[in-house]
């Protein structure tokens, strides 16, 4: 399945015109040394317009929406599982649907977690002290997971997956994004 879909070709025709409007014009001119620097920057500023409108197209025509995220702590396995479904809401098919899963310890806001569990050494010190810091316990953890390919338009797909769950996290905030590409 094609990642481009019809909008993004009519962009890429319209920018494709520009920049050979722009080749034509940098060979009329009179003075031969601006021809190689009009050809660069014509070059230059087609490429970007060329990213940037493929990007604002796949924000625009590419939507998908999440229900029913749930996640349930498996205390046995130190593991985290997280399950749910995303629908297709555009009108034009989506390559990947990717879900970024964020969880942030707040046990430090309770008096949980010590100070010396934000600062990790690191550098010049950190060459001559032994290199790894065995008591840094990360705060954050974050996951990207691909839950969905080749998602048609109006179509579900259920998703599950699992990821390591510290078993020092005490109160914890859980963030999500949803992205489509």
């Amino acid at each position: 399945m094609t990642l481009l879909n019809y909008v993004h070709y009519i962009a890429l025709g319209v920018i494709a015109l520009l920049f050979l409007l722009g080749v034509i014009s940098s060979f009329r001119q009179s003075d031969k040394k601006m021809i190689f620097g009009m050809l660069i920057s014509t070059v230059v500023v087609s490429l970007f317009l060329a990213v940037f409108s493929v990007l604002v197209v796949d924000k625009y025509t590419k939507k998908a929406s999440l229900h029913r995220l749930k996640n349930k702590r498996l205390l046995n396995l130190e593991k985290i599982v997280y399950t749910g479904f995303v629908k297709n809401e555009g009108k034009f098919p989506i390559g990947k649907v990717k879900l970024e899963v964020k969880l942030v310890n707040k046990g430090h806001a309770t008096g949980n977690v010590k100070g010396g569990n934000f600062y990790k050494a690191s550098g010049f010190f950190d060459f001559f002290s032994g290199g790894y810091n065995m008591n840094y316990k990360p705060q954050t953890i974050t996951k990207v997971v691909v839950v969905a390919k080749n998602l048609k338009p109006g179509e579900k797909k259920r998703f599950r997956f699992y990821f390591d769950y510290p078993g020092y996290f005490r109160n914890v905030a859980q963030f999500t994004k949803l992205s489509c590409h």
